[in-house]
């Protein structure tokens, strides 16, 4: 009997050509969530502080495409990191690297591709985004091993993924301001507790084999941690669109992320790996949500 697992072989993904299908499976490219959760943040910035419509759709697309490329190349990164830890864990041992289906050389040489698509799209930004955008690798190389030495590996991917939105302000304007931070400590506390949703799937496995996680570590108490987490993104979202001198409307279009996160509190069950998939995922319409917001403030 299979054991459960979220990695998808269907849909576009069966149907490329056999030698591709690994390494699409490696760049996570079955499951784009992903690449929507890393990009989110920078959407946000360009909702509150493009300089016109026309700026802020080049930037969204090139912050999409570079999502697609650097979700991949942190994928990457992450399952030369833990192909021995993936074999032993349900979830994850169909993984290209814990199968065997790539070899650690040939992931090696992808990482560089996509990590050269990142380059080309950074070099499109100016110099103080280029900067930032440089900076971002070091905790990308170091997040697999946050798992290794703390129960906070979380907080680290919490820093990784919210780094679209300084380097969206960053984009946008050419500075790294207090709307910048702000919508960073949003997106970090925002991303802390959708992705320990996320880490309440492998509890049990990571356990056995030794690391660490926020769903270990606060188990049975997560709702109340969940909770905290959201009340204080929705905190940092309102404090950013004070400071950028939104219009009122941005408040009450709060409320629409406000309850799709109150949903998400309400739902969790902890000890059903399927439905925190789903409540992870929902995320996506939160962060949409969101950057409709900060567009209601400048309308």
């Amino acid at each position: 009997m299979q054991g459960y697992t979220d990695i998808r072989t269907g849909g576009l993904i069966g149907r490329l050509p056999a030698g591709w299908r690994p390494y699409a499976l490696l760049a996570r490219l079955d499951r784009p969530i992903g690449s929507w959760l890393l990009v989110l943040p920078g959407f946000w910035a360009f909702a509150i502080a493009a300089p016109g419509w026309g700026e802020g759709a080049r930037l969204a697309l090139l912050f999409g495409l570079g999502a697609v490329a650097m979700r991949g190349a942190g994928c990457v990164v992450n399952d030369l990191w833990d192909r021995d830890i993936d074999r032993r864990v349900e979830r994850t041992r169909g993984r290209p690297l814990a199968s065997g289906a790539v070899t650690p050389f040939r992931a090696l040489v992808f990482l560089a591709g996509l990590c050269l698509v990142g380059l080309l799209v950074l070099l499109q930004l100016n110099r103080v985004a280029i900067l930032f955008g440089l900076l971002s690798l070091l905790p990308i190389l170091l997040y697999p091993l946050a798992k290794r030495v703390t129960h906070w590996p979380q907080a680290m991917l919490g820093l990784v993924f919210s780094w679209a939105a300084p380097e969206g302000i960053a984009a946008a304007t050419g500075q790294v301001d207090l709307v910048a931070l702000l919508l960073w400590a949003a997106a970090f506390c925002w991303i802390l507790g959708y992705d320990t949703i996320y880490a309440h799937q492998d509890r049990e496995d990571d356990a056995a084999v030794g690391i660490g996680s926020t769903a270990l570590r606060f188990g049975d108490r997560t709702r109340p941690f969940l909770a905290a987490c959201y009340a204080a993104m929705l905190g940092f979202l309102a404090a950013a669109g004070w400071a950028a001198g939104l219009g009122w409307a941005f408040l009450p279009g709060l409320l629409l992320p406000a309850a799709l996160l109150a949903r998400q509190v309400a739902l969790l069950d902890i000890h059903d790996p399927g439905a925190c998939l789903r409540l992870f995922k929902a995320n996506r319409e939160v962060g949409l949500a969101v950057a409709l917001a900060f567009l209601l403030g400048r309308a």
